[in-house]
């Protein structure tokens, strides 16, 4: 046994010695002839496989020219918390070995024939991204043509690591690097080219993408630059991936439910304030808004602050700021009609001139009024309760002929107080429209704003 590993040592010692102090190594030809009835001999490229853990060049001096190209066949997974992207390539590289050589007409007219790679020297060509164990499976073939062309293809589920930006799901496109570059051969031994243009590696890949799911691609494109590890330098090719996500799922199951929602919650505002039903009715969208996050939770990124939770926070906002807006309408409408304040002379003022028939701004109520019919003596703050005191006879006028100072004085109070009590009612319905029409703006803002970022 020792001896064996002895004289094994010996030759490949002295095979190497010969290529570097010779720097030339001999040329085989291959007798094949009879290749066509016999096959062909296991014996023929022996000489060839002893040579598997040499670099196949007669001259050490120049370095191997490999041509790699790839097919992206399917898009498998991205991983947006842990940053990966999955993929599955048909890798294919070329080279060449000065010590294959056969006349084809010698043998039968072929110019290729397949061998096991295992017989073979193979480029230790990796994928710098690759976060994965390679798990190509063994026993693959190459084939080599009679000018000692070695075409070499292997198919790979590449788990590699890119920098996923998530700000505009689900309307984002995503760009992953695939940088080819040798393990241990330096420039002075390999230099990496192109089987193939980048744009045929592009359209090959869409137009042979096995997946319809999530993510379509767009486009590829391609870099060469040098990678230095200390004093080395080793060649490498960079390819830029460009993917984009289908986001019609997310806006059915996500976007068009949110935007009903709040929609619904903003034609809420036509309720009437003062039935009462308005505020339970915005408290149970504002409990259906929140079930419906919860349940649509799963298809948001894990990591991040994607802009559409900006938007989904930005909805439930506004539907908890309109359940304040109308908690606070409730209270003055509350207010108005038990123990209505005294009214500032300013707020007061601002009424009456918001009230007045020749300005542009009337309230829900006056509209009310006029559709009724009744005249201006029944908008509150139109006449001075002085004015109204003699119009309005009493309910026990008749039982009160005897004492008509008492009587009037009750009836001034009772219309001073019906009038402050309409002026607060008033106030409340201005204040009412004012809110909807501030809710009304910054909602349409936000969602303009929120579009023009996604559409960037």
């Amino acid at each position: 046994m020792e001896g064996s590993w002895f004289h094994k040592e010996r030759f490949l010692l002295f095979l190497a010695l010969g290529l570097l102090l010779q720097g030339r190594g001999s040329t085989f030809i291959i007798n094949c002839s009879g290749f066509g009835q016999h096959g062909g001999y296991p014996t023929v490229l022996d000489s060839v496989f002893e040579r598997k853990a040499f670099r196949p060049v007669t001259n050490f001096s120049i370095p191997t020219l490999v041509n790699i190209s790839f097919t992206m066949s399917a898009i498998l997974d991205v991983d947006e918390h842990l940053q990966l992207l999955s993929s599955f390539l048909w890798l294919e590289m070329v080279w060449d070995n000065p010590f294959i050589r056969w006349n084809p007409e010698e043998c039968e007219g072929i110019t290729k024939i397949s061998v096991a790679t295992k017989n073979l020297w193979l480029p230790d060509i990796f994928i710098v991204e690759f976060m994965n164990v390679d798990k190509t499976p063994k026993g693959l073939t190459a084939y080599v043509s009679n000018e000692g062309r070695i075409r070499y293809k292997k198919p790979m589920k590449v788990t590699s690591i890119c920098n996923l930006d998530i700000f505009y799901f689900p309307f984002d496109q995503q760009n992953c690097t695939l940088t080819f570059s040798s393990f241990l051969y330096t420039v002075e031994n390999m230099l990496l080219g192109m089987e193939k243009e980048v744009w045929e590696i592009a359209d090959t890949s869409r137009d042979i993408v096995q997946t319809h799911g999530e993510w379509e691609l767009l486009g590829i494109n391609k870099a060469t630059p040098k990678m230095s590890v200390g004093t080395s330098l080793y060649d490498q090719i960079m390819f830029y991936v460009a993917i984009r996500r289908r986001p019609r799922l997310y806006i059915i199951n996500l976007l068009v439910p949110s935007g009903f929602l709040v929609a619904i919650d903003a034609l809420s505002f036509y309720l009437p304030a003062e039935s009462g039903n308005r505020a339970p009715f915005k408290i149970t969208l504002l409990l259906g808004y929140n079930v419906f996050l919860l349940m649509m939770n799963e298809l948001l990124p894990t990591n991040g602050t994607p802009l559409i939770s900006v938007y989904f926070a930005l909805c439930l906002s506004l539907m908890v700021v309109s359940l304040l807006e109308t908690i606070f309408i409730t209270y003055l409408l509350h207010l108005a009609t038990s123990q209505p304040p005294p009214m500032p002379q300013w707020l007061h003022s601002l009424i009456l001139y918001c009230t007045s028939p020749t300005k542009c701004c009337p309230t829900a109520l006056q509209k009310r009024n006029k559709a009724m019919g009744l005249p201006p003596a029944h908008l509150p703050g139109v006449k001075e309760p002085v004015e109204l005191v003699g119009k309005m006879p009493g309910p026990r006028e008749t039982e009160l002929n005897g004492c008509p100072g008492s009587t009037k004085a009750q009836q001034e109070d009772e219309t001073q107080k019906q009038h402050l009590v309409d002026l607060w009612v008033q106030f409340s319905h201005m204040m009412d429209t004012l809110l909807f029409r501030l809710y009304l703006l910054f909602m349409t803002t936000s969602v303009v704003t929120v579009i023009v970022l996604w559409n960037t």
